[in-house]
């Protein structure tokens, strides 16, 4: 195999690895709910909190105390307290840290302000998707295994197909090919999902995903503005492979907010996972 063929797939034994050990204990976190589930999304969005300070605000132990709290806001008060008041709670804390930037010594840009809404929203989103004893599991399952082949199958069209960038300026290694690569993973997997759990409106659920993988590109091209902007490779060197947990979960935690919202509305404000899945 040529040099130029073997870099392109040289990441490709320490991602799979990676994903091996990582996703089962996902999935079983997921399966299992309650302080299980709460536990990993407070771990991720408190790593995601970590990794975001770092690069954003560094060596700030006030931003850090704050990006932390929204982790553990996020995570705990949708149950505790109720979905509002969890909102409530990040954007009180995300009024302090831009007050913080804004009147503060620390060299600050557009950046200094998304970092608290970052940390906070996905973690009410998962929480709020787990929340509901039919569907919840149900629903994390498919939105990780919609990214999952979003993830998989861009990677593969990327490299393999190439072609016109889709963002050059942002992230050169993207292609349109990959973003098409995504869209088609996406709807394969809600299709086989849809039909195996036996789900009514498998075609609504086949375009919701392929709209969702539009957004897990779009929340991939955020995280690489962010990181072209501060000149950082990878958000950490956490995950063997992969980089940091943004590196891995960037896509994922977009999708999450995002259908969190639609189903939360779709469903009236009751359930967002039913809101998300029953057609």
């Amino acid at each position: 195999m040529s040099s130029g063929k073997s870099a392109k797939w040289g990441d490709l034994g320490i991602r799979t690895a990676s994903a091996l050990i990582l996703i089962p204990a996902v999935i079983a976190c997921a399966w299992l709910g309650g302080f299980w589930f709460k536990g990993l999304v407070l771990l991720f969005t408190g790593l995601i909190a970590h990794e975001w300070v770092s690069i954003v605000h560094p060596k700030n132990a006030s931003q850090y105390a704050l990006h932390m709290a929204a982790a553990i806001c996020g995570a705990l008060f949708p149950d505790m307290f109720g979905v509002e008041i969890a909102l409530l709670a990040i954007l009180a804390l995300a009024l302090a840290s831009g007050l913080m930037v804004r009147f503060g010594d620390s060299v600050s840009s557009k950046w200094s302000y998304f970092g608290v809404f970052y940390v906070g929203f996905p973690a009410i989103a998962f929480t709020l998707l787990r929340t509901d004893p039919t569907y919840g599991f149900a629903a994390i399952l498919w939105i990780l295994l919609i990214v999952w082949a979003a993830d998989i199958l861009a990677y593969f069209a990327g490299r393999t197909i190439g072609g016109p960038k889709l963002a050059p300026v942002i992230s050169p290694k993207k292609t349109w090919a990959g973003l098409g690569g995504a869209v088609a993973g996406s709807t394969l997997a809600s299709s086989i999902f849809a039909y195996t759990f036996h789900l009514n409106g498998i075609f609504a659920l086949v375009v919701l995903a392929g709209s969702l993988a539009l957004v897990e590109q779009a929340g991939d091209l955020f995280e690489s503005a962010l990181k072209r902007f501060h000149g950082v490779k990878d958000s950490g060197t956490l995950i063997p492979g992969h980089g940091g947990v943004i590196d891995r979960v960037d896509g994922l935690i977009a999708v999450a907010v995002i259908a969190a919202i639609f189903g939360f509305f779709r469903d009236n404000g009751t359930s967002a996972a039913r809101g998300l899945l029953q057609w």
